[in-house]
């Protein structure tokens, strides 16, 4: 499943009502390291230590050995299968919590999927599948098949709602996820990481408005946010492979239900067991910020920044971090601030091209309210020169012409 199950789950219905929901102190879990996996091969703990502090590289290098020893297991085709997922998403710039912190992420188009990726998670998809139904077709009531291929519906669904942006696809793959891990739990009631999935399912289902609550009733798909949430819950205290990513789906919809203290517990746990993860410090800051916290955001993005600086992002876009800070700075009329954050991003070697073109529109802007309008021009000149095909860089030529005044 991973941490884009929210997605998967937001794929049935872009509105979700914030509301109450049951409290709970906390979900610490547990390291990857002292978690179970499947299959018992040393390699799939270090492999998924690697995935959790985005290092796909060697996340897809570790679960491709693990496959080749077992070559006819269908854990081991999902993992590879969601490290090269997932490593895809983050290249595309798909992985940004803020798109699902409410429903932009249905209309945000971020970079194009590389074709032969696309084609090897479908190839990946196709044997998982076979070896799925292989073993429910000699035993109908195999847990462990039926929840493998609840989580390939589940991948899948992620990959046609991320990537293909095929919504109704999407739904089809997601549901049967549910159903499957449904089915889990009436066999196995213990089986906390099939909660995830029904967990995370319940929930979305059980916020929709009530007009559209009762639609999806017709088809029968009902939920229950109170169950939702206690699953998920559930799910991040066990000792499955699924701890991890309740963790983060918890996370996510806490964050969307403004319970910004509990999120924030969980990002806390988080970020000291994958200290490479720079997506998830970067939580951490949204969250404060989210809740009115804005020194603390603002001092969680400078150490994210002065971090990335000292190398502890290898490879990754902490250059996000300035960003950040920047809008956050411009929301406090701190003009000449934000334009410094946004120009930090220019000094990292090989930047996010979205990331650079949006820093340097945000300090354009920022010179104009300082009436620098030389200096304006120039940032908006390198917004487009660097893609002259996108949104900033049409908002872009539009400053060039006419100053930018505060709305």
């Amino acid at each position: 499943m991973r941490s884009c199950v929210l997605v998967l789950c937001l794929s049935l219905a872009a509105t979700v009502v914030a509301g109450e929901a049951p409290q709970r102190s906390n979900a610490t879990g547990l390291p990857s390291g002292q978690l179970t996996f499947r299959p018992p091969d040393p390699l799939n703990a270090t492999a998924f230590d690697h995935f959790y502090n985005l290092d796909y590289d060697r996340a897809v290098q570790g679960f491709q050995q693990v496959l080749d020893r077992h070559p006819d297991d269908p854990f081991a085709l999902n993992h590879l299968l969601t490290a090269v997922l997932f490593r895809e998403l983050y290249r595309m710039g798909s992985l940004d919590t803020g798109d699902y912190a409410n429903d932009s992420f249905i209309g945000t188009a971020h970079r194009p999927a590389d074709p032969k990726v696309k084609q090897q998670i479908k190839d990946l998809v196709d044997r998982a599948e076979k070896l799925e139904e292989k073993q429910l077709a000699a035993n109908p009531n195999d847990v462990d098949a039926l929840y493998a291929r609840g989580v390939t519906r589940a991948q899948f669904a992620t990959y046609t709602a991320l990537i293909e942006r095929a919504w109704f696809s999407a739904l089809r793959n997601a549901v049967g996820a549910r159903r499957d891990h449904e089915r889990v739990l009436e066999l196995a009631p213990s089986n906390t990481d099939a909660k995830l999935i029904v967990g995370a399912h319940n929930y979305v289902m059980g916020s929709l408005p009530w007009g559209v609550k009762m639609a999806v009733a017709l088809v029968r798909l009902g939920g229950s946010k109170e169950k939702g949430i206690q699953y998920l819950y559930d799910s991040a205290d066990g000792t499955g492979e699924t701890s991890v990513d309740a963790r983060i789906v918890l996370m996510l919809f806490l964050r969307r239900e403004h319970r910004y203290e509990e999120a924030l517990t969980i990002a806390r746990s988080l970020i000291p067991q994958y200290p490479q993860n720079v997506l998830m410090a970067l939580e951490e800051g949204n969250l404060l910020r989210a809740e009115g916290r804005n020194p603390e955001a603002a001092a969680a993005y400078r150490r994210i920044w002065q971090a990335g600086q000292e190398g502890r992002f290898p490879g990754l876009h902490y250059e996000m971090a300035a960003l950040s800070l920047g809008d956050l700075l411009r929301s406090q009329k701190d003009y000449a601030g934000a334009a410094a954050a946004y120009e930090q991003v220019t000094e990292v070697e090989h930047p996010d091209p979205e990331f650079l073109q949006k820093a340097n529109l945000g300090a354009g802007e920022m010179y104009d309210l300082l009436q620098k309008r030389d200096l304006a021009i120039k940032k908006y000149q390198a917004v487009v020169a660097t893609n002259a095909n996108t949104p900033p860089a049409d908002t872009a030529r539009k400053r060039m012409k006419d100053a930018y005044r505060q709305e």
